[in-house]
């Protein structure tokens, strides 16, 4: 069996099970963010007075914080309400976490082998730690509330085999952007997607939640990186349970086997062009791109490695006049561990502005949101129609160091061009 099929048998008390069947599989965590409220609503109409268990719920504050508005301040109070009244102790408020996808795996929350679902699509980040993780609905949640069990199909399963050695300055968010510009936004569609290959196991854990992240983008149900020794070192210390090496046979099926030569397939930073995550051309192909403002922050790429690079590129610079750089470490700890190597006060010194821990304006409401007419080079994971505020905006996708490189610039802009010596390769161990 596949990595996905082996984890619904196991959490469905079957031997096997195979692709387009119908399973009911017990789930081990349930996710939810600011929309946990509309979870509450449905659930309180189930009727039921408690939830299934509350110690497997985990709800984290990310997607408006600070409150931006008094209906915000409200859906807040009254989640923290629920959060109180039942019990719920895995909460994580307004400066105690941060973005969910980062909390969940920096507390513990996460490990090989579990049923993970959560109500924001980018779940599919904890795969890259051996979990079949899913968004889903706000009813649907209300039911594993409930029942603390959910019905799935069975998905067919894609596996990406990456070799090679990667450019300078092309890294994990240049592979995967690569690959779902050639895969296309529903090259994966309800698909479990398996990254495997030597250049993906001399990866980090911080850039293989990369490539778990934006599977999503090409439409898949989970996405797995592998386990092995690299991420159980960074599980030891956080995850209290029996750790385990999990994996797909040998003589697994697989519906497609994609190869990617890192080296010779990605010979430079790869974009994503308005307005579709898969519109993905090489940054050489797009010519002269000014930007008003560069982002560098999210569930995708707003961890301590993609803060060094940026601060690597930008110190001893000025952010360009035209230009706000807008940073958002991606949880209280990595903020922390940022302000501790100096990372935060080197982009400071720039010119740039340091959010507060969470999603920021990617999801298009609050902290740097963009005004018609206005171009965004951005690290975060879509880049649709009016996602980032204003329709007549546009924003194009790009790695941290891209990012950084076009605030000094104020276009768009290779990191070469602005820092010549070059720069070790973060995302591998």
């Amino acid at each position: 069996m596949t990595l996905a099929e082996k984890i619904l048998a196991r959490a469905s008390g079957r031997e096997r099970v195979s692709p387009d069947q119908i399973v009911v599989a017990r789930v081990d965590l349930a996710m939810s963010h600011e929309n946990a409220d509309l979870v509450r609503k449905s659930f309180l109409e189930i009727g039921l007075a408690r939830v299934w268990d509350p110690s497997k719920i985990v709800i984290v504050f990310d997607h408006r914080i600070p409150a931006e508005s008094e209906k915000t301040a409200t859906t807040h109070k009254a989640v923290r309400e629920f959060v109180a009244a039942q019990g719920i102790e895995h909460f994580y408020d307004v400066g105690r976490g941060g973005i969910c996808h980062q909390v969940l795996p920096e507390n513990g929350h996460v490990w090989p082998g579990m049923v993970l679902v959560g109500t924001d699509s980018h779940t599919t980040t904890h795969g890259a730690f051996g979990a079949f993780a899913t968004g889903i609905g706000a009813t649907e949640m209300a039911g594993v509330w409930a029942e603390g069990a959910l019905w799935f199909k069975v998905p067919p399963t894609l596996r990406i085999e990456v070799e090679g050695e990667f450019r300078p300055w092309v890294s994990a968010k240049d592979l995967i952007l690569y690959i779902i510009g050639k895969l296309g936004a529903d090259g994966a569609d309800y698909r479990a997607v398996e990254f495997d290959g030597p250049a993906i196991r001399r990866m980090t854990v911080a850039s293989r939640m990369v490539l778990a992240n934006l599977a999503m983008e090409m439409g898949a149900k989970v996405a797995f990186t592998p386990v092995d020794e690299i991420l159980l070192d960074y599980l030891r210390p956080r995850v209290p349970e029996k750790l385990e090496m999990i994996a797909a046979d040998a003589d697994a099926c697989y519906e497609r086997v994609i190869r990617v030569d890192a080296g010779e397939d990605i010979l430079e930073p790869q974009i994503a062009c308005p307005h579709a995550v898969d519109h993905v051309q090489p940054l050489s192909g797009l010519g002269e791109v000014p930007v008003e403002q560069a982002v560098l922050g999210s569930c995708t790429n707003g961890r301590l490695e993609d803060l060094e690079v940026a601060a690597h590129i930008v110190a001893g610079r000025a952010v360009h006049p035209r230009t706000r750089l807008v940073v958002i470490p991606a949880s209280q700890q990595i903020y922390r561990e940022a302000m501790r190597l100096g990372y935060l006060e080197t982009l400071v010194a720039a010119g740039a502005i340091i959010d507060p821990p969470g999603c920021g304006p990617c999801v298009g409401v609050h902290q740097g949101i963009l005004a018609a007419g206005e171009t965004c080079v951005s690290s975060t994971n879509r880049n649709f129609l009016g996602r980032m505020g204003s329709k007549d905006s546009r924003v194009y996708l790009a790695s941290p160091a891209v990012v950084a490189a076009s605030a000094i610039a104020g276009k768009l802009a290779h990191p070469e061009s602005i820092v010549k010596e070059g720069f070790p390769c973060l995302m591998e161990v």
